[in-house]
């Protein structure tokens, strides 16, 4: 039986670095793949990221000895170190857990910048559990604390 489960939840993280830093995190496609997935073990099978409205973002992913991941996602709204928006299918082998709308909101607090992000969600099928993708977004925020303070902030913003 098909089902679909629509839901929301939010996370804000103070990051320890400017806010055209954290942009650059999300804009740039080296620093992003650097720190897009939950676990370091992730192998990358394949990336890649036109960073625009109207572009694109693919990042295929695939444990030791587990079903590759797939995030395909699509750019509606880019404000410069202020916003980004885009909705995305996840997929795990040949399953598609779900799809999401997904806004960013970036805000200057002294030389940190506060992440505010709103996931707004439809799990498809029963296939993932609400808690399950929180945790995961939760572990590639983490991932993306980690990774910040070595991410080349140095190229030009788009």
């Amino acid at each position: 039986m098909r089902s679909v489960e629509h839901t929301s939840f939010e996370i804000t993280r103070l990051l320890k670095a400017e806010t055209d830093k954290v942009f650059s995190a999300f804009s740039e496609a080296s620093s992003k793949q650097a720190w897009f997935a939950c676990d370091e073990a992730m192998e990358v099978v394949e990336y890649s990221l036109d960073f625009r409205v109207g572009g694109y973002e693919i990042n295929r992913i695939k444990p030791p000895g587990g079903e590759e991941h797939l995030f395909v996602g699509y750019y509606l709204d880019v404000v410069p170190e202020e916003r980004i928006v885009y909705a995305y299918n996840m997929h795990v082998g040949e399953i598609r857990l779900s799809a999401s709308l997904s806004t960013f909101i970036f805000r200057k607090q002294g030389p940190q910048t506060q992440m505010h992000y709103t996931e707004q969600v439809a799990l498809f099928d029963g296939h993932q559990k609400i808690s399950e993708r929180i945790r995961g977004t939760e572990l590639g925020f983490d991932m993306l604390e980690r990774k910040l303070p070595h991410l080349n902030s140095s190229l030009p913003k788009p």
